[in-house]
């Protein structure tokens, strides 16, 4: 007979002050990956996602995003960086540049945008000007870099372990 009893799943952890993260994505080309990034955002309990362009929610991927996760469409991201800079947050970009920090030595304000790059693109020279910081996250292997959702999660998730109780 086992020992252990498994609880396949737990109630999250509570946190004491709501996330002050927000995540912003530039136009991208795939609602997968939207969706997927904004499922981890909801499971990383951040509040508000913004998206560009013709993007939008598959529910299937998303799943329970949808309700615990305000999602706002814009044009262009841009002017909506502008503001929340002004507003004392730290806008900090994931991509491959020469003054790009690794993710590994990288410590989050807790007040932070996290902008996600475009499948192909990455984030646009526009953008970019714009970022206070911008991480990379090691590649070991083919190809040189991970997709945007992939790459968008891991970066929430070292954001929710450098801050785990909000």
């Amino acid at each position: 007979m086992n020992k252990f009893v498994h609880q396949r799943h737990k109630s999250p952890t509570h946190l004491t002050r709501p996330r002050e993260l927000i995540v912003a994505c530039v136009p991208m080309r795939s609602n997968v990956n939207i969706s997927q990034i904004a499922r981890t955002a909801s499971a990383c309990a951040v509040e508000k996602m913004i998206i560009c362009g013709n993007a939008s929610l598959i529910s299937k991927i998303a799943r329970d995003a949808t309700s615990e996760l305000s999602v706002s469409t814009h044009r262009s991201l841009a002017p909506v960086l502008k503001k929340l800079k002004q507003n004392g947050y730290r806008l900090v970009g994931i991509e491959q540049t020469s003054n790009s920090h690794n993710i590994h030595d990288f410590s989050f304000h807790r007040r932070t945008v996290l902008v996600i790059g475009n499948e192909r693109l990455g984030i646009n020279d526009e953008i970019l000007n714009q970022l206070d910081d911008v991480i990379e996250i090691p590649v070991w292997g083919m190809p040189h870099s991970y997709n945007a959702a992939s790459a968008a999660n891991m970066a929430l998730y070292e954001y929710c372990r450098q801050f785990p109780q909000g």
